[in-house]
């Protein structure tokens, strides 16, 4: 049996039967396999996931039934198997179907559908890529992988030729962009370093301590981050730091903090000196920072877990605040398939919670010091809307300008990063301050 292709279909069946997310499901599935084996299994999941939309309007086209009555485990072959076929050029039709025919073979849960799969993938193989003509929301849900309802937020929210961008540039590989850390080495040095382990790079534009890595593989595997001279960090998040314009020698708080990226940056932009503080609700994500920190050098953090929505009245007040909430992530659905596949109703309930953080989080601000809101969400409810909400309880806040070099949309200094103008993740940036 193929062993990639059945970590794979392991990985589809995890995270849509149980609702596991992608990448833990598939780094538990491919610790047994090849560093080739890896990269295909990886590539099969992430391209099912992101394109799932269409394929299943392509087996639609084919199925007697309801694709969501299949057994998962069904469902995951055949979108694999459409997967391959439509979007891998470089797997054989025929290895598509007979391989995903094997593995309904080899269970006897699913031996049943065997003839199935076969039957069906090879009319997909048959008639090709097919996406419905015309610009309904409905054609654009299947031209981009696009649930109807995102369809329709993002062009109410952004307008016709940016919805369709944002869409276009969610499908696809993504860049990686690491954040030189400049309290050890340079950009320059860092791209030598990296050449030396086979590695190309390419300065990232408005970003002097940014690098985008070209075909580096698993960036963990490079000697040079474990050398601790970069951290994986998108644009967007490095945009995020800069607007909240740490100085050496302040007291910062990062209030939802794992994986630890922003603080990482933060400190470095201080020159490890002053002290940043980061929190976050659970251990293992606090540990998880503590032993980037201590990879990279670093001397000036401390993390501690803290539910940022419960106040803390004893802590004392800071100079910058940085408030990146959780969110439904539609900024990263690029990296982060499996969140297309949402329901608007678990998006719905994120505001509240995300007002509640931030009204907490303005009281441990210092009079005159900066506080930076920010979300990687692009919809306007977890966005402008909290941002505003919070303006009108706090009439002693006011929004201050920010990011004056970076490619974005401006409502009211509020900054939303749009993928295809920004070249980074979605993002949403609006910077505060009480006046004295």
């Amino acid at each position: 049996m193929d062993k990639a292709r059945k970590a794979a279909l392991d990985t589809l069946v995890r995270v849509d039967r149980d609702g596991a997310y992608s990448n833990l499901a598939l780094s538990s599935a491919l610790e047994n396999l090849t560093q080739a084996d890896s990269a295909f299994a990886s590539a099969l999941v992430y391209t099912t996931l992101e394109r799932q939309i269409t394929i299943d309007y392509h087996l639609s086209l084919y199925l007697t039934q309801p694709i969501r009555k299949l057994r998962p485990e069904v469902r995951a072959a055949l979108r694999m198997g459409a997967s391959q076929i439509l979007f891998m050029d470089r797997v054989p039709d025929s290895a598509a179907v007979n391989e995903s025919v094997t593995l309904m073979r080899q269970s006897k849960k699913t031996a049943y559908a065997a003839g199935l799969v076969n039957a069906v993938l090879r009319r997909v193989a048959q008639g090709g890529l097919r996406i419905p003509e015309g610009d309904s929301d409905e054609a654009r849900s299947v031209r981009y992988a696009c649930p109807v309802w995102l369809v329709r937020l993002w062009t109410e929210s952004y307008g016709r030729a940016d919805a369709d961008a944002i869409m276009a540039s969610s499908l696809g590989e993504t860049p990686t962009v690491v954040r030189v850390n400049t309290l050890k080495t340079t950009p320059d040095a860092l791209a030598a370093a990296l050449a030396e382990e086979g590695v190309r790079t390419k300065r990232f534009d408005g970003l002097p301590n940014a690098l985008i890595l070209e075909k580096c593989g698993a960036p963990e595997r490079l000697t040079a981050f474990q050398n601790g001279l970069f951290h994986v960090q998108d644009a967007a998040s490095q945009y995020c730091c800069e607007a909240l314009d740490a100085r050496p020698g302040q007291t910062v708080y990062d209030v939802c903090a794992a994986p630890g990226g922003k603080s990482f940056t933060l400190c470095e932009e201080m020159e490890n000196t002053g002290s940043v503080r980061a929190f976050d609700l659970y251990p293992q994500r606090v540990q998880l920072i503590e032993s980037g920190a201590e990879r990279l050098g670093i001397r000036n953090l401390r993390a501690a877990v803290h539910d940022a929505a419960v106040p803390d009245a004893d802590r004392p007040k800071a100079d910058r605040v940085l408030c990146d909430v959780p969110c439904s992530g539609l900024g990263v659905i690029a990296k982060k398939p499996e969140i297309r596949h949402k329901a608007p109703q678990e998006i719905d309930k994120l505001q509240d919670i995300q007002y509640d953080i931030l009204c907490i989080s303005a009281a441990y601000l210092k009079k005159g010091g900066r506080l930076v809101y920010s979300t990687c969400s692009l919809n306007p409810r977890e966005n402008e809307d909290v941002v505003r909400r919070f303006l009108g309880t706090h009439p002693s806040f006011c929004t201050v300008p920010v990011l004056s070099g970076a490619d974005k949309r401006v409502t009211d200094d509020m900054c939303t990063l749009l993928p295809h103008r920004s070249h980074s993740d979605g993002f949403f940036i609006t910077a505060l301050t009480e006046t004295e």
